[in-house]
């Protein structure tokens, strides 16, 4: 089967979009993300937020794979902090999530994020993020100035 323009289409949607709040992300509940019981296991939703940061970050230019190889000067990795989950209401099988990330501040080496996992209008899940940059050495990096200013919001 040949390509008829169809992967350029599907590849713009993969990674949701950048937003005037972050950015995001639509997912769908597959039957893997669920227990034995049909709703969303608890620790999916991880992953699901962690779509959501990998692909903002993509999206305003910062490859986890380009940092990793030291293409800014050394080899960094983002880490994930701390992080403060609220869940609401379950997701189930065949659902279709979105997944809105924003930056609420950024301090040195460290970036704070708030997130939310919603079903239509209804919040299923928040979360509050604190993540920060390390370099070989597990020591952490302040931010470049050029990245505080793709991750700030565009709007109050």
């Amino acid at each position: 089967m040949g390509d008829h323009g169809e992967s350029a289409t599907l590849l713009a949607g993969l990674s949701g979009a950048l937003t005037a709040f972050g950015h995001r992300l639509m997912a769908r509940v597959y039957y893997a993300d669920t227990d034995f019981s049909g709703v969303v296991y608890h620790a999916r939703y991880l992953e699901f937020l962690e779509r959501g940061r990998s692909d903002y970050l993509r999206l305003t230019g910062v490859h986890h794979t380009e940092l990793a190889d030291g293409k800014h000067g050394e080899r960094i990795v983002w880490v994930v902090r701390r992080m403060e989950i609220d869940f609401r209401s379950p997701a189930r099988i065949d659902d279709i999530l979105t997944v809105d990330t924003r930056t609420d501040t950024i301090s040195g080496a460290r970036i704070f994020m708030a997130q939310q996992l919603k079903r239509g209008e209804e919040v299923l899940v928040e979360a509050k993020v604190e993540a920060a940059i390390i370099g070989e050495n597990g020591r952490p990096r302040r931010f470049p100035k050029e990245w505080v200013a793709a991750f700030m919001p565009k709007v109050g």
